[in-house]
């Protein structure tokens, strides 16, 4: 179905029912509804409007589905979202990803939200002590042999 199609079958139906049925439609894919989408329904135009976006973003990816399921997998870990882990590993998995695969978006994940809060940290550091001397080195382990 097109945006414009989808964009007339909402009118058509009505934001309540065009929920209704696309909280069907995730159920039925997915074997569960995440709850943000379940808190979403409650106001009908938010969750359209909310998987519209999501839709237009996945459906024109260069991106295989499988893909796109793991890249959200590893942000969901990288934000520490154990729901959003768990359901877009259910999803990628569906999408015929690996348990090898799986645990390599883990992994890259983990070390890329490790590096955050070092460069973060740091980065806050070097601004507020920019004179504490070798207790507060950056330089990693060539600054302790100086």
């Amino acid at each position: 179905m097109t945006f414009e199609e989808t964009l007339e079958t909402i009118a058509r139906k009505g934001s309540k029912r065009t929920a209704q049925d696309w909280m069907r439609q995730i159920e039925k894919d997915n074997g569960s509804v995440p709850f943000i989408f379940q808190r979403m329904s409650e106001h009908p135009e938010v969750l359209i409007s909310h998987l519209l976006y999501k839709g237009a973003v996945t459906e024109s990816s260069a991106l295989d589905q499988k893909t796109v399921e793991l890249i959200s997998m590893a942000v969901g870990a990288a934000l520490q979202c154990s729901h959003c882990v768990d359901y877009h590993m259910q999803a990628a998995t569906t999408k015929g990803a690996t348990r090898e695969e799986i645990l390599e978006v883990i992994l890259i994940a983990g070390l890329l939200a490790n590096s955050v809060v070092l460069a973060e940290a740091y980065r806050v550091m070097e601004h507020r002590l920019p004179e504490c001397g070798g207790s507060c080195d950056t330089n990693g382990v060539e600054g302790l042999k100086r």
